[in-house]
């Protein structure tokens, strides 16, 4: 049986390293959906073996020494990259300013050993337990030729720079970690847990359903529960982004990352730490870019051969400039070595999977759970969307208008204790409306053989009679409303409903237009409905009085000729979110079928949210042909000039540092609204 693992990476510093290790263990034997998350440092895959750490470790060895699993996440600790390097610009400069020609030798060697070191290391065991070559070997071999070459010097300040765009682009990168990371940090790491009349703090994780915690004022909810003692007010915005506060007292459920703004409450825990709302929304959200974009898995594959390839050339150029174009062997060999530091690929294979992590995390600020990177590129692609009408262009409310009476035998007051005593064994939200509004008494001990056709109607008998509840098709009428009472096989009364269109729905609706977006609605509901519905929103097209297995067909239609989202509630709508090239659920926050149906939630239920993940999505994927462009542009640039001789191995050095951070910084815009 397979097991799921997740294990922390350390040091690893490199988006190219990240692919190479998922590749690795992959290949090992009896490892699937093995996944590297280079934003979020975690290796994640299903094995069958009891143990897999100690294999792992070795394999991850293999690819890079300096990388350490650990079974836990790391603690931030001291680096001393920078000591390293202010003691190796203290040598530099002694060697350039004392006399003594053995001192200075010595003050230079010891440069270039503080320098040098760990990029020296890490190429080595390379090689060693890899047998691969990397950037860490194309700076070693640039810096130790150049001093080979009497540039001694120069090849130290390629060192220097190297080393100063290496601790520059940790930093970059680990604040832009920090700061989509925290977007999402809905968390609370301890708890107040009761103990008989005593409370004490534990970690939230080890937290079990049936514990009672209390939360204070002000406080973070730590996980699911139900509130068994006081009363108050939760703010909810840092799941659903909507500031009103909701009154909560005995019995309401509360869910995790919501804020106690009132007085102490108890709570029982009803969902451990991993189950609660607010950790499955942040783990889903760290793990999402472990769906890769085609662009981000596109860019790790020519990263693989990029290196040998590189090297092959700059071997060519070593060896014959010289005979063709008559410089020395000398000039060759430091254009050579030149093009191999230019030629290093950190800017390209950082910048992709970064842009792809931050327009998560802003689409995480705006409420908008996206399930991966591929997700993000699939909607820049699309050019139709479709709805679903109740539950997302309409809201949830809606009353009973009318009753028209077809029968002139029966009341309204009958029609509706009929239609009630069935809706009493329903969940269907018509059924819950009814039964709110109705004060009077029913009498069930008569009805039987209840049936529930999902998508219908309901049937049973009430004594003698045999009553059907549902749609047209389900009582077999042509007459015009939402709900149809049928008594012994004759539509007896039908029943409309007024419901509420979106505040906001006409507008998002004109505005995906600006997107270049055709509208659809697919509606259960009957034709004059959805067409005073569309019209009203300003749809392209609509179809009504459809099933659920009915929409998912006509979504296929449409996908013959487009590429489709689909938004719907997340329950009914199961079948047409999984087909639609991108599926956008309106699912309330914490309800399982929303989160797994979809591949976009929006947790607010907010339409507003579909236009907010487009401007992210589109955001993304111009910032990212931004830095491609820019990278490549400038490495060919550089790359050519040094085959011509006309730049030096530290502006090379300088090149590609200063392009890999000014990609960092320009990724993070994605977060910037």
């Amino acid at each position: 049986m397979l097991k799921s693992y997740k294990y922390y990476l350390s040091k690893l510093d490199c988006a190219n390293c990240a692919k190479k290790i998922e590749d690795a263990i992959s290949k090992l034997e009896n490892y699937q959906d093995v996944k590297v998350n280079f934003n979020t440092l975690t290796l994640s895959f299903k094995t069958d073996k009891d143990n897999p750490f100690k294999e792992v470790r070795e394999e991850v060895s293999k690819v890079d020494a300096s990388v350490v699993v650990m079974l836990q996440k790391e603690e931030n600790k001291k680096d001393y990259e920078l000591v390293r390097l202010i003691l190796g610009v203290i040598a530099l400069v002694l060697s350039l300013i004392v006399k003594n020609t053995v001192l200075k030798e010595g003050f230079l060697i010891l440069a270039y050993g503080l320098l040098l070191y760990k990029t020296f290391i890490k190429a080595i065991m390379k090689i060693i337990k890899s047998h691969n070559i990397d950037e860490n070997m194309l700076i070693t071999i640039s810096a130790i030729g150049a001093y080979l070459l009497g540039e001694h010097h120069e090849g130290l300040m390629v060192v220097l720079l190297y080393v100063i765009g290496k601790i520059l682009e940790d930093k970059a990168v680990g604040k832009s970690r920090k700061a989509i990371t925290d977007l999402l940090d809905l968390k609370l790491e301890y708890a107040h847990k009761k103990y008989g009349k005593t409370i004490t703090d534990v970690k939230a994780e080890e937290l079990k359903v049936y514990d009672i915690i209390m939360v204070k004022k002000g406080e973070s909810i730590p996980v699911d529960g139900v509130i068994i003692k006081g009363e108050t007010t939760v703010d909810t915005s840092k799941l659903t982004g909507e500031s009103i506060l909701n009154k909560v007292g005995p019995q309401d459920k509360v869910l995790s990352g919501s804020v106690n703004m009132g007085d102490v409450i108890l709570v029982k825990v009803t969902e451990d730490y991993y189950n609660s709302t607010a950790y499955k929304i942040f783990e889903l959200t760290l793990n999402a870019t472990n769906n890769k974009a085609k662009t981000e898995t596109r860019v790790s594959k020519i990263a693989e051969i990029y290196t040998p390839l590189v090297l092959v050339i700059a071997i060519i150029i070593a060896i014959s400039f010289p005979l063709i174009f008559k410089v020395s062997y000398s000039d060759s060999l430091y254009r050579a070595l030149t093009f191999l530091v230019i030629s290093c690929p950190c800017a390209i294979a950082i910048s992709v999977p970064l842009s792809y992590f931050a327009g998560i995390g802003a689409s995480s600020k705006a409420k908008v759970l996206v399930k991966g990177s591929n997700f993000l590129d699939a909607l820049t692609k699309c050019d139709t969307i479709v709805f679903d009408k109740t539950g997302t262009l309409t809201s949830g409310s809606f009353k009973l208008a009318k009753i028209n009476i077809y029968d002139q035998n029966y009341q309204e007051d009958e029609v509706l204790k009929l239609i009630l005593m069935g809706e009493s064994f329903s969940n269907h939200p018509i059924g819950k409306v009814l039964l709110n509004e109705y004060d009077g008494e029913l009498d069930l001990s008569r009805l039987k053989n209840f049936k529930e056709e999902v998508g219908l109607g309901i049937s049973y008998n009430v004594g003698k009679k045999f009553i059907k509840v549902g749609s047209n098709k389900f009582v077999n009428t042509k007459e015009k409303a939402n709900v149809f009472l049928s008594v012994d096989g004759e539509v007896v009364a039908g029943l409309i409903f007024d419901y509420k269109i979106k505040s906001n729905a006409k507008e998002v609706i004109t505005k995906l237009k600006n997107y270049k977006m055709d509208t659809v609605m697919f509606t259960g509901d009957n034709e004059s409905f959805a067409k005073i519905i569309a019209n009203n929103l300003g749809i392209n097209y609509y179809k009504a009085g459809l099933m659920p297995q009915e929409k998912y067909q006509e979504l296929m239609e449409v996908k013959k000729e487009h590429k489709v989202i689909f938004v719907g509630d997340g329950i009914n709508d199961t079948p047409s979110l999984l087909g639609a090239d991108v599926g956008i659920s309106m699912g309330e926050i914490g309800t399982n079928s929303a989160i797994n149906a979809s591949d976009i939630v929006l947790m607010n239920d907010n339409l507003e949210g579909i236009l907010k993940v487009l401007k992210i999505a589109h955001k993304t994927k111009n910032i990212i042909m931004m830095n491609l462009i820019f990278a490549m542009g400038v490495k060919i640039t550089i790359l050519l000039l040094a085959t011509l001789g006309l730049t030096s191995m530290a502006m090379a050095v300088f090149a590609d540092t200063g392009v890999t951070l000014l990609t960092i910084i320009n990724t993070l815009r994605i977060l910037k609204n």
